[in-house]
């Protein structure tokens, strides 16, 4: 193996997923760039594999990149990994690549499991079209700004997202895009892995009492023809009654239950008011 990048696909979960040719290539290449070390050397360790491993994760990627290129154009080989299924997807090293093919460095796909279209598969939701959104970022504007370009998305939506923000993701997806079907994986190919078909509404209305677990992709129906009619204003100003019994004054509770549903403001809180 010579001045080659090997871009190899680990287990997303169940170390049994992973390929002959991934095993083959971690144990022949002369080093191995791993988003977490840590996390590496237990798949080596498992699989008897010893090699000398570079922390490459979206902190230092900058930095190591001329590292890793000078290392391949002196004629070693290297192996990217991630923590877990395939690397680039939601994490760095699309510049590495990048720099490898200007130098004529060969980059060569190792294929392995990847969470988004595993997830997408057991779901039941359109295939033939959808789109691969990440991580939704935690920066109000940004976030605003990407979910209103996706409101007028058709194609099946996919994310990913940690646990201690998944309500508050289900919150903005009610808001911008209305009471679609949801399918939630979490834990795909582990042993508490769990997959829910289900609405938006009912999930927001779980997770806010739930306590999430786990790492979640969540694959949304995309825009429909016809839109769903908003639910019915009875079941909006018990939405509204949760927000009051949290703290919210009535008004900012009708509020919050008018930008979810797009139900009026108006109307919320004037049954609000009448059942508090």
């Amino acid at each position: 193996m010579n001045a080659i990048l090997y871009i190899v696909g680990t287990p997303i979960g169940n170390l049994g997923d992973i390929s002959p040719r991934a095993l083959k290539t971690l144990g022949e290449c002369d080093f191995i760039a791993a988003e977490d070390t840590r996390v590496t050397i237990k798949l080596l360790n498992h699989f008897g594999i010893n090699k000398p491993l570079i922390s490459y994760h979206e902190h230092n990627s900058r930095e190591k990149n001329p590292i890793i290129i000078q290392r391949l154009l002196g004629g070693q080989s290297c192996a990217l990994v991630c923590d877990a299924g395939m690397p680039v997807i939601s994490d760095p090293g699309e510049q590495l690549i990048k720099q490898c093919h200007e130098k004529g460095v060969t980059v060569i796909a190792v294929p392995g499991p990847s969470a988004v279209i595993t997830a997408l598969s057991v779901s039941g939701f359109e295939a033939g079209r959808f789109t691969f959104e990440g991580f939704l970022t935690t920066s109000k504007s940004k976030r605003r700004k990407h979910l209103e370009e996706l409101v007028i998305e058709k194609r099946t939506m996919i994310f990913y997202e940690a646990p201690h923000k998944l309500a508050a993701t289900l919150q903005d997806m009610l808001h911008y895009f209305g009471n679609r079907n949801i399918c939630i994986v979490k834990e795909l190919t582990k042993i508490h892995e769990n997959i829910e078909i289900t609405t938006l509404l009912k999930a927001l209305e779980k997770y806010e009492t739930q306590i999430p677990k786990g790492e979640y992709v969540l694959i949304l129906e995309g825009r429909a023809e016809k839109q769903e009619e908003p639910p019915s204003l009875e079941r909006t100003a018990e939405i509204a009654r949760k927000f009051y019994e949290q703290g919210f004054s009535t008004s900012d509770a009708a509020r919050k239950a008018a930008e979810i549903t797009g139900r009026k403001k108006s109307e919320i809180y004037k049954l609000l008011v009448d059942q508090i």
